[in-house]
């Protein structure tokens, strides 16, 4: 059986990790080079740097960041905001990146999945979709959930899967930041749905949560900021928790 991966994700604004609730009222998390060398000498299985305000203001993923923080971890890492062409992301990778996650861009041209899946290979190609419940169904959000699309996130999901994505990164901004838990449902919607690993946002509370996604939710990976970044869960007793409960994690000798 496949292990269960743990991610922890870092927002980042001019180089600083932030974190907020639904996505506004953002504070101070620290310093997001220092924070990813910890998480991978806790034990992290992956992590994810999102450049939460690349899209908004219209500036590129700093290669320079990149490269810092390939040169302090030792863990494969996913790198996002304001990709927009197969160039920006050959820069990504060639500065340390393992992945990259597209958004926004993805909306305006889906076909950018295409040429990046035949460029650089799926097993790159993260989606990360921002979804809302809007009293109907699930809505896909862009540039970093303040515009609406009036998109059905499951057949758009779909349709991303079979253009290319080797992964897609769910978060739900409904629970985005309340600690109240995974949206369920959905998440165990998408994992039935597609054939590629699905990663869970939006939500992480407590460590039993991560059980719930993990198993309610049938979620391959399980992402989560503030209850890192504060310590109000550390990672190695969080999958000291989840193998108790015969969730397969890796845990280092």
């Amino acid at each position: 059986m496949l292990t269960k991966r743990i991610i922890p994700c870092l927002d980042v604004h001019d180089g600083r990790t932030v974190k907020g609730v639904n996505f506004v009222n953002l504070r101070d998390a620290g310093d997001a080079v220092e924070l990813g060398a910890m998480y991978a000498g806790q034990g992290a299985d992956e992590l994810t740097f999102l450049d939460i305000t690349a899209t908004v203001e219209r500036r590129e993923t700093l290669a320079a960041l990149v490269k810092r923080i390939s040169a302090h971890i030792n863990i494969p890492f996913t790198v996002g905001g304001g990709i927009k062409s197969v160039s920006d992301v050959g820069v990504l990778l060639s500065s340390g990146a393992d992945k990259i996650s597209v958004n926004s861009e993805v909306v305006r041209n889906p076909g950018i999945i295409d040429s990046l899946a035949a460029e650089f290979g799926s097993q790159c190609v993260v989606y990360s979709t921002d979804v809302r419940h809007n009293g109907e169904f699930w809505e896909v959000y862009i540039r970093g959930g303040r515009t609406p699309t009036g998109i059905r996130a499951r057949e758009w999901i779909k349709q991303i899967e079979n253009r290319g994505a080797g992964e897609i990164l769910l978060t739900s901004m409904d629970h985005d930041g309340t600690k109240n838990g995974f949206a369920l449902e959905f998440t165990r919607d998408i994992s039935e749905m597609v054939q590629v690993p699905v990663i869970a946002s939006g939500g992480a509370g407590t460590m039993e949560h991560f059980v719930d996604v993990f198993t309610e939710g049938k979620a391959d990976a399980a992402l989560a900021a503030s209850i890192f970044h504060f310590r109000e869960i550390d990672i190695p007793d969080l999958k000291s928790y989840l193998r108790e409960r015969n969730i397969p994690v890796r845990i280092e000798k």
